[in-house]
């Protein structure tokens, strides 16, 4: 199955510690979507916006490292899963079931996005103006 990163998952060390099936493919963008920070975790989300773009990584899971991710990511509490279309395969990644205020990202979490931004080779751009919210 295809997934979509964007946050801590996007570093490829952590991503394969977590999902040892994982295959990075290639960067995309999710168009129409914004990247905020958001929860008590003060963890990466996306939020629909119209005309913006969230960088990120495609990989390619198995069914185990779907149950993994499930884990990690608290499914169904604190995130759900959202599915769109790339280039008519379907895709799946998280997005949080409250929309809780912006919550600037621990210094530890922060490290561990922007190493992935650098794994994936993502603009920090992006990155930057999500954290200026």
């Amino acid at each position: 199955m295809l997934y979509f990163a964007y946050g801590s998952n996007l570093h490829h060390f952590q991503m394969k510690r977590r999902c040892k099936d994982s295959i990075f493919l290639k960067k995309i963008n999710l168009k129409n979507f914004r990247l905020t920070f958001r929860s008590r975790y003060r963890a990466a989300d996306i939020e629909f916006k119209k005309n913006s773009i969230v960088p990120g990584a495609l990989f390619e899971i198995s069914k185990s490292d779907e149950k993994k991710l499930d884990v990690y990511e608290d499914f169904p509490i604190l995130y759900k899963k959202y599915y769109f279309k790339y280039y008519g395969k379907k895709v799946m990644t998280y997005t949080m079931v409250k929309k809780t205020s912006f919550m600037f990202p621990t210094e530890r979490y922060l490290r561990v996005v922007k190493r992935g931004y650098k794994d994936c080779h993502l603009d920090e751009k992006f990155l930057i103006k999500a954290l200026k919210t």
